[in-house]
């Protein structure tokens, strides 16, 4: 049986472990809250590069000095190719929710078509959550029945994960990228090559053409 030295030792391991994990999910991104001003007349949009398989949720809200009359905007999100993912017109606030199906800029627009006649802009906040913190840990706290460390070490792991599958992203984006430098680097090669060609096989012709003239006129 372990002594009590060892058993010691094995808890203050566990703790160290639990406060750096703790410091590392302090440094994960809860979310985006953000203040947009719309304009009475165009669109304003946002947009987040996301990857795929990940849960997306966001709410927004008018917000207004105005509280005599009551204020609409209309909101469009739409996905990297065009896919339309959320669509209201005519609210004050609302919700949208959806996990992606593929990678890229997930663009969410707001406009008011007019409907706000006030001085200056339209604010409107938006709470955008994704990923890891877009988990309704109250949820998974009452279907398991979990509480307190464990909880929180729930937490941990689902950050960690998260942080894993961003650097996997980031890997192939890296990847992809190179491809494709190294793709149009091999291309601009081969055009500087055929671009060189074509300008020597004129140069000859030219050359050639202005022999057989000056042969022909006898200047030669």
């Amino acid at each position: 049986m372990p002594g009590k030295a060892d058993v010691r030792r094995s808890v203050m391991f566990r703790s160290a472990v639990f406060v750096v994990l703790l410091c590392g999910l302090s440094n994960v991104p809860a979310g985006d809250a953000i203040w947009l001003n719309v304009p009475q007349t165009g669109t304003k949009c946002v947009s987040e590069e996301i990857q795929s398989n990940v849960v997306v949720l966001a709410d927004y809200v008018v917000v207004t000095e105005d509280h005599g009359h009551i204020h609409t905007i209309s909101v469009k999100v739409t996905s990297p190719y065009g896919n339309n993912l959320h669509h209201k017109e005519n609210v004050t606030h609302g919700q949208f929710a959806f996990t992606t199906q593929e990678a890229g800029n997930y663009l969410a627009c707001f406009w008011s078509e007019g409907h706000y006649q006030g001085p200056g802009e339209l604010s409107v906040n938006i709470d955008w959550k994704t990923g890891i913190a877009a988990k309704d840990w109250e949820s998974v706290a009452r279907k398991e029945k979990i509480e307190g460390v464990e909880l929180e070490l729930r937490k941990l792991e689902g950050a960690v994960e998260a942080i894993h599958e961003n650097l996997l992203y980031l890997r192939d984006r890296e990847a992809e990228m190179r491809a494709t430098s190294e793709n149009t680097n091999a291309r601009v090669t081969w055009f500087s090559v055929m671009s060189l060609g074509i300008c020597i096989a004129a140069s000859s012709l030219q050359i050639w053409y202005l022999k057989q003239y000056f042969q022909k006129k006898k200047l030669i």
